[in-house]
């Protein structure tokens, strides 16, 4: 079959090469740069402004799927050029806006989206749906990180994303349900440290990370998303936030206006970049609780993943790169058919579509394991 990678960056190289092993593949983006690194690897290549949506739809054409792997900012208007276009689509672009607007026009259309497809958010929606087709679910918990190997203060930490991306994370307020009821609360809050086997001692804190989850799956009391860090790290953060590093505001420094975030993020850069070859992991924790056949349960799913150096794939690239390639051929085969917007949760619901991811990670040696206890 004919794909169409959007974005040919850490993670869409990722699934391009993937994909490439079975299907016709091209990549497009704007850098000349990210697309010779691909056509190496004998993958076609088209240079193009994505942002464009005229010459988008005219790209897109001959294709019979579409991964949209482009920045979060694009991914909105990205999506929604493409369900124009009448394509299929796998999504790992994360944007902030909530996709489930676009599920009228996928549905006018006659085609299917499958949105935020990556490893969190992504798996852990999908194991939440999974579960919550065979259980009464009370409890949801996915607690997650992309961390270095080797972590060196004053941070410890290296981010696979670009600094300004992480920096939302520790800004953008954290919606989780409690009682029943959304509740706000500030970033970076309810700190607690965690043991993680492989790794040690990790500090969890809320994130916003539940997205569309707040939506379909309402009905759950209790739900919460955490980042994960090495001990120190939050702290730091937390003295640089309050002291005004991260303002969006302007401020006048010798007659130039500059951005307190846009300096940090500057600034960081060489702080937080991740080398080429430099090993880190992704760990994950995710913990279902409710009654099932009578019984009080809970389901608890591991992963800890590491960078792959005869690939040079990042575990980030590879928890989340291989996620969306298997929606990509669940699209493809036909395993999943509603037309409209869905996000991973939805997917989770068949059985045959989460088995045959989890089956299409092992093959590519990214294990969750899955345990039950009594609640």
């Amino acid at each position: 079959m004919s794909i169409c990678v959007l974005g040919a960056g850490m993670v869409g190289g990722v699934i391009a090469q993937d994909l490439a092993r079975q299907h016709d593949v091209t990549s497009v983006d704007a850098s000349d740069t990210v697309l010779a690194r691909l056509a190496k690897q004998g993958i076609n290549t088209r240079r193009l402004d994505i942002g464009d949506a005229q010459a988008l739809a005219a790209c897109v054409q001959p294709f019979a799927l579409v991964v949209c792997a482009v920045p979060g900012f694009m991914g909105y208007r990205t999506l929604k050029t493409l369900l124009q276009a009448g394509k299929q689509v796998a999504d790992i672009s994360f944007f902030p806006e909530d996709a489930l607007e676009l599920d009228a026009l996928a549905k006018l259309r006659g085609v299917t989206a499958l949105v935020d497809m990556g490893v969190a958010p992504g798996m852990d929606n999908l194991i939440l749906g999974h579960h919550d087709a065979q259980m009464q679910v009370s409890r949801f918990e996915c607690l997650v990180g992309g961390l270095p190997q080797h972590p060196k203060p004053p941070f410890f930490y290296k981010a696979p994303f670009s600094p300004i991306d992480v920096i939302e994370e520790y800004t953008r307020p954290a919606r989780l349900q409690r009682g029943g009821r959304v509740l706000t609360l500030p970033a970076l809050t309810e700190r607690e440290m965690l043991e993680f086997e492989g790794v040690g001692t990790l500090e969890a804190f809320n994130t916003d990370g539940l997205r569309s989850l707040l939506k379909t799956m309402a009905h759950i009391p209790e739900m919460v998303e955490k980042t994960l860090r090495y001990p120190g790290h939050v702290a730091l953060i937390e003295a640089l936030k309050q002291a005004g590093f991260f303002a969006e505001g302007a401020v006048e420094i010798n007659g130039a206006e500059v951005r307190p975030l846009d300096l940090s993020a500057k600034l960081l850069l060489d702080q937080w970049k991740l080398e080429p070859g430099e090993p880190e992991f992704t760990v994950m924790r995710v913990t279902v609780e409710g009654q099932e056949h009578g019984k009080r349960l809970r389901h608890v799913w591991d992963l800890h993943d590491e960078y792959d150096p005869v690939t040079g794939f990042s575990s980030m690239a590879r928890t989340t790169g291989f996620t969306c390639a298997a929606a990509a051929n669940l699209l493809l085969e036909g395993k999943f058919r509603e037309p409209g917007v869905h996000p991973p949760e939805h997917v989770g619901r068949h059985a045959e579509c989460f088995a045959y991811i989890r089956e299409y990670l092992a093959a590519r040696q990214v294990n969750y394991r899955h345990r039950t206890q009594a609640a």
